[in-house]
Protein backbone atom coordinates (compact mmCIF):
# COMPACT_ATOMS: atom_id res chain seq x y z
CA UNK A 1 0.00 0.00 0.00
CA UNK A 2 1.34 3.59 -0.80
CA UNK A 3 0.99 6.92 1.15
CA UNK A 4 -2.01 7.20 -1.18
CA UNK A 5 -3.77 4.30 -0.36
CA UNK A 6 -3.26 4.37 3.33
CA UNK A 7 -4.81 7.91 3.86
CA UNK A 8 -7.99 6.48 1.51
CA UNK A 9 -8.16 3.91 3.83
CA UNK A 10 -8.22 5.78 7.28
CA UNK A 11 -11.04 8.17 5.56
CA UNK A 12 -13.27 4.58 4.65
CA UNK A 13 -12.44 3.88 8.00
CA UNK A 14 -13.46 7.95 9.96
CA UNK A 15 -16.34 7.75 7.54
CA UNK A 16 -17.88 4.38 8.83
CA UNK A 17 -16.51 4.48 12.42
CA UNK A 18 -15.59 1.22 12.23
CA UNK A 19 -13.31 -0.08 15.23
CA UNK A 20 -10.28 0.21 14.10
CA UNK A 21 -8.10 1.71 10.93
CA UNK A 22 -5.31 -1.50 10.60
CA UNK A 23 -1.99 0.30 9.63
CA UNK A 24 1.65 -0.30 9.32
CA UNK A 25 3.67 1.80 12.01
CA UNK A 26 5.35 4.25 10.32
CA UNK A 27 1.69 5.54 9.83
CA UNK A 28 0.53 6.19 13.00
CA UNK A 29 1.23 10.06 13.36
CA UNK A 30 -0.89 10.55 10.38
CA UNK A 31 -3.59 8.34 11.61
CA UNK A 32 -3.94 10.33 14.38
CA UNK A 33 -4.50 13.15 12.36
CA UNK A 34 -6.97 12.16 10.28
CA UNK A 35 -8.96 10.21 13.03
CA UNK A 36 -8.69 13.11 15.57
CA UNK A 37 -12.09 13.65 16.67
CA UNK A 38 -13.31 10.12 15.90
CA UNK A 39 -14.13 6.61 17.81
CA UNK A 40 -11.71 4.82 15.64
CA UNK A 41 -8.87 3.53 17.46
CA UNK A 42 -5.33 3.12 15.46
CA UNK A 43 -4.46 -0.43 15.24
CA UNK A 44 -0.76 -0.62 14.12
CA UNK A 45 0.83 -4.43 13.06
CA UNK A 46 4.13 -5.86 14.46
CA UNK A 47 6.01 -8.71 13.39
CA UNK A 48 3.76 -8.24 10.22
CA UNK A 49 3.30 -10.98 8.54
CA UNK A 50 5.64 -13.62 8.88
CA UNK A 51 6.53 -13.03 12.96
CA UNK A 52 10.00 -14.28 12.61
CA UNK A 53 12.28 -11.45 14.35
CA UNK A 54 13.34 -12.18 17.95
CA UNK A 55 10.95 -11.71 20.92
CA UNK A 56 12.87 -8.87 21.69
CA UNK A 57 12.77 -7.15 18.51
CA UNK A 58 9.35 -7.60 18.50
CA UNK A 59 8.65 -6.30 21.97
CA UNK A 60 10.52 -3.17 20.74
CA UNK A 61 8.19 -2.87 18.00
CA UNK A 62 5.13 -3.25 20.48
CA UNK A 63 6.17 -0.71 23.12
CA UNK A 64 7.15 2.04 20.30
CA UNK A 65 3.48 0.93 18.70
CA UNK A 66 2.20 1.88 21.59
CA UNK A 67 3.61 4.84 22.73
CA UNK A 68 3.68 6.64 19.57
CA UNK A 69 -0.28 6.21 19.74
CA UNK A 70 -1.45 2.45 18.83
CA UNK A 71 -4.37 1.48 20.61
CA UNK A 72 -4.63 -1.71 19.49
CA UNK A 73 -1.41 -3.97 18.47
CA UNK A 74 -1.63 -7.16 15.93
CA UNK A 75 1.30 -9.11 15.90
CA UNK A 76 2.00 -12.73 14.60
CA UNK A 77 2.97 -15.49 16.08
CA UNK A 78 6.39 -17.15 15.45
CA UNK A 79 4.65 -19.88 13.38
CA UNK A 80 7.76 -22.34 12.85
CA UNK A 81 8.09 -22.47 16.86
CA UNK A 82 4.61 -23.31 16.80
CA UNK A 83 4.36 -26.20 14.47
CA UNK A 84 7.53 -27.44 15.94
CA UNK A 85 5.98 -27.48 19.42
CA UNK A 86 8.08 -25.33 21.29
CA UNK A 87 5.31 -23.90 23.62
CA UNK A 88 7.29 -22.39 25.83
CA UNK A 89 9.07 -20.02 23.51
CA UNK A 90 5.73 -19.54 22.11
CA UNK A 91 4.03 -18.62 25.16
CA UNK A 92 6.99 -16.52 26.81
CA UNK A 93 7.18 -13.87 23.55
CA UNK A 94 3.12 -13.71 23.50
CA UNK A 95 3.52 -12.66 27.26
CA UNK A 96 6.24 -10.16 26.96
CA UNK A 97 4.80 -8.55 23.60
CA UNK A 98 1.21 -8.21 25.69
CA UNK A 99 3.39 -6.55 28.87
CA UNK A 100 4.98 -4.05 27.09
CA UNK A 101 1.34 -3.39 25.34
CA UNK A 102 -0.75 -3.18 28.40
CA UNK A 103 1.96 -0.93 30.31
CA UNK A 104 1.08 1.44 27.60
CA UNK A 105 -2.35 1.08 27.94
CA UNK A 106 -2.59 -0.54 24.29
CA UNK A 107 -4.83 -3.96 24.00
CA UNK A 108 -2.82 -6.94 22.00
CA UNK A 109 -4.28 -9.19 19.18
CA UNK A 110 -2.65 -12.51 18.73
CA UNK A 111 -2.60 -13.80 15.23
CA UNK A 112 -2.01 -17.37 14.72
CA UNK A 113 -2.19 -18.04 10.91
CA UNK A 114 -4.49 -21.02 10.73
CA UNK A 115 -3.95 -21.74 7.33
CA UNK A 116 -0.61 -23.09 8.09
CA UNK A 117 -1.89 -24.90 11.30
CA UNK A 118 -3.72 -28.00 12.63
CA UNK A 119 -6.46 -27.74 14.74
CA UNK A 120 -4.44 -29.36 17.75
CA UNK A 121 -1.89 -26.16 17.40
CA UNK A 122 -4.94 -23.53 16.92
CA UNK A 123 -6.52 -25.28 20.33
CA UNK A 124 -2.91 -25.27 22.18
CA UNK A 125 -2.80 -21.57 21.26
CA UNK A 126 -6.13 -20.94 22.15
CA UNK A 127 -5.39 -21.88 25.38
CA UNK A 128 -1.92 -20.35 26.14
CA UNK A 129 -3.77 -16.57 24.64
CA UNK A 130 -6.16 -17.32 27.37
CA UNK A 131 -3.61 -18.07 30.43
CA UNK A 132 -2.16 -14.61 29.36
CA UNK A 133 -5.28 -12.85 29.45
CA UNK A 134 -5.10 -11.52 25.67
CA UNK A 135 -7.17 -9.42 24.34
CA UNK A 136 -7.87 -11.29 21.10
CA UNK A 137 -7.06 -13.78 19.29
CA UNK A 138 -7.14 -13.51 15.40
CA UNK A 139 -7.20 -15.82 12.52
CA UNK A 140 -5.13 -14.75 9.61
CA UNK A 141 -2.54 -11.70 8.05
CA UNK A 142 -3.38 -11.86 4.53
CA UNK A 143 0.08 -12.99 3.51
CA UNK A 144 -0.54 -16.88 4.57
CA UNK A 145 -0.02 -18.38 1.53
CA UNK A 146 0.28 -22.15 1.29
CA UNK A 147 1.95 -24.19 -1.08
CA UNK A 148 -0.11 -27.05 -2.17
CA UNK A 149 1.68 -30.32 -4.20
CA UNK A 150 0.93 -28.88 -7.15
CA UNK A 151 3.07 -26.11 -6.59
CA UNK A 152 0.30 -23.35 -6.60
CA UNK A 153 -0.37 -21.11 -3.60
CA UNK A 154 -3.53 -21.13 -1.64
CA UNK A 155 -4.76 -19.28 1.28
CA UNK A 156 -8.18 -19.32 3.17
CA UNK A 157 -8.02 -16.83 6.06
CA UNK A 158 -10.80 -17.09 8.73
CA UNK A 159 -13.24 -20.40 7.91
CA UNK A 160 -16.24 -21.05 10.08
CA UNK A 161 -14.46 -24.28 11.42
CA UNK A 162 -11.71 -22.75 13.01
CA UNK A 163 -13.68 -19.33 14.12
CA UNK A 164 -15.95 -22.15 15.87
CA UNK A 165 -12.86 -23.87 17.40
CA UNK A 166 -11.49 -20.80 18.61
CA UNK A 167 -14.40 -19.63 20.37
CA UNK A 168 -14.81 -23.22 22.19
CA UNK A 169 -10.96 -23.27 23.40
CA UNK A 170 -10.74 -19.58 24.40
CA UNK A 171 -11.42 -18.39 27.77
CA UNK A 172 -14.87 -16.51 27.47
CA UNK A 173 -12.38 -13.14 28.30
CA UNK A 174 -10.71 -13.58 24.88
CA UNK A 175 -12.77 -11.88 21.99
CA UNK A 176 -11.90 -13.32 18.47
CA UNK A 177 -11.03 -11.83 15.36
CA UNK A 178 -11.70 -12.47 12.01
CA UNK A 179 -9.92 -12.14 8.90
CA UNK A 180 -9.79 -12.87 5.65
CA UNK A 181 -12.89 -14.23 3.66
CA UNK A 182 -15.80 -12.04 4.99
CA UNK A 183 -16.89 -9.90 2.11
CA UNK A 184 -21.01 -9.36 2.49
CA UNK A 185 -22.61 -8.62 5.03
CA UNK A 186 -24.22 -12.17 5.44
CA UNK A 187 -20.99 -13.45 6.00
CA UNK A 188 -20.23 -10.72 8.72
CA UNK A 189 -23.59 -11.46 10.31
CA UNK A 190 -23.09 -15.13 9.96
CA UNK A 191 -19.76 -15.61 11.73
CA UNK A 192 -20.55 -12.76 14.74
CA UNK A 193 -23.65 -15.51 15.44
CA UNK A 194 -20.63 -17.88 16.25
CA UNK A 195 -19.05 -15.27 19.06
CA UNK A 196 -16.75 -13.55 16.31
CA UNK A 197 -16.66 -9.45 17.90
CA UNK A 198 -14.45 -8.79 15.40
CA UNK A 199 -13.69 -8.75 11.35
CA UNK A 200 -10.73 -7.49 9.61
CA UNK A 201 -12.07 -6.77 6.36
CA UNK A 202 -11.17 -4.51 3.09
CA UNK A 203 -14.64 -4.81 1.56
CA UNK A 204 -15.67 -1.83 4.46
CA UNK A 205 -17.19 0.10 1.88
CA UNK A 206 -19.34 -2.96 0.13
CA UNK A 207 -20.60 -4.19 4.04
CA UNK A 208 -21.37 -1.06 5.13
CA UNK A 209 -23.50 0.24 2.00
CA UNK A 210 -25.26 -3.09 2.02
CA UNK A 211 -26.45 -2.48 5.23
CA UNK A 212 -27.62 0.52 4.85
CA UNK A 213 -29.85 -0.72 1.71
CA UNK A 214 -31.30 -3.48 4.32
CA UNK A 215 -32.30 -1.01 6.78
CA UNK A 216 -29.93 -2.21 9.28
CA UNK A 217 -29.33 1.39 11.72
CA UNK A 218 -27.64 2.16 15.26
CA UNK A 219 -30.75 0.75 16.56
CA UNK A 220 -31.32 -2.91 16.69
CA UNK A 221 -32.76 -4.43 13.45
CA UNK A 222 -33.84 -7.50 12.60
CA UNK A 223 -32.74 -9.22 9.31
CA UNK A 224 -32.96 -12.41 7.35
CA UNK A 225 -29.65 -13.91 7.33
CA UNK A 226 -28.83 -16.49 4.87
CA UNK A 227 -27.74 -19.96 5.84
CA UNK A 228 -23.56 -20.48 5.31
CA UNK A 229 -21.71 -22.99 6.14
CA UNK A 230 -18.35 -21.83 4.82
CA UNK A 231 -16.69 -18.70 3.90
CA UNK A 232 -15.46 -17.53 0.82
CA UNK A 233 -12.33 -17.72 1.88
CA UNK A 234 -8.57 -15.35 0.90
CA UNK A 235 -8.55 -12.24 0.65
Amino acid sequence: MTDSDILAGLEIAKKYNVATACIKPYSIPVAKKILAGSDVLICPVIGFPHGNSTTEIKVIKAEAAAKAGGQEIDMVINIGKALGGDWDYVSKEIQLINEAVIKHNAILKVIFENDYLQDEHIIKLCHICSLLSVAFVKTSTGYGFVKNADGLYSYKGATIPHLKLMREHCASGVQIKAAGGVRTLDDLLVIRSLGVTRVGATATVAIMEEAKARGITDTPTEVIVKSADHLQGGY
